[in-house]
């Protein structure tokens, strides 16, 4: 793309960019549905001067491209803005739940999923696994990977089977209360994923998780 063609796709992208810039008071503001119309507005606009034949062209393609491209951007965002809300109202408070306006991750502590050294779900989680599971039921256009993480005490490769194990332990949960199998797949990562220092016990207690990410198709 020459820099001449810039002028015309900044001006095909700014009015959708400043609107979806512009709270709207909901739920998390629809940070993520402004965000991935913006994103996706600039995105289509580029794509779509890039493919004009003359100059002519540029402007009325960048602004078709802008279009095209903040309609699905925010489209995106606010999927994961919605089951984000969803969520935040059925689960219990620790459970934690970050979205980035890709996907949307939620971690469940190991002490809560989990006895010691164990890969069976304990009774007192089944709730919050039940209420992921209808939300992911009530939003399907998504894949789902469930992660289990672990600290880095004992062996290595003892921790990589566990967090495989747990993995799986909740997928089985998820598909026994009506996910599909084929929306699943279970990850383990072992020690290998910190999201906190192995040196004390609060940090260690962060690192033994297991996450479920969520990924609109």
């Amino acid at each position: 793309m020459t820099f001449s063609k810039l002028p015309m796709i900044f001006a095909a992208t700014s009015l959708i960019a400043v609107t979806a810039c512009s709270g709207t008071g909901g739920p998390n503001d629809n940070a993520n549905t402004r965000s991935g119309a913006a994103i996706g507005a600039l995105g289509g606009a580029i794509l779509g001067a890039a493919t004009a034949d003359s100059r002519s062209e540029r402007g009325q393609r960048a602004a078709v491209g802008a279009l095209l491209g903040a309609t699905a951007g925010g489209g995106i965002g606010s999927y994961l803005d919605n089951q984000e809300e969803e969520l935040r109202q059925s689960l219990g408070s620790n459970v934690g739940i970050v979205n980035n306006g890709s996907n949307l991750t939620i971690s469940l502590p190991n002490n809560v999923l989990f006895a010691t050294d164990s890969a069976t779900v304990s009774g007192a989680s089944q709730g919050d696994l039940f209420a992921v599971a209808r939300s992911l039921n009530n939003n399907p256009a998504s894949t789902i990977n469930v992660i289990g993480h672990t600290d880095n005490v004992g062996d290595a490769a003892y921790n990589f089977d566990l967090s495989q194990r747990r993995a799986q332990a909740v997928t089985s949960v998820l598909i026994n209360a009506g996910v599909s199998a084929t929306r699943l797949r279970s990850i383990g990562r072992g020690e290998d994923a910190p999201v906190a220092s192995n040196l004390n016990a609060n940090g260690r207690a962060q690192n033994r998780r297991v996450e479920i990410v969520i990924t609109p198709n």
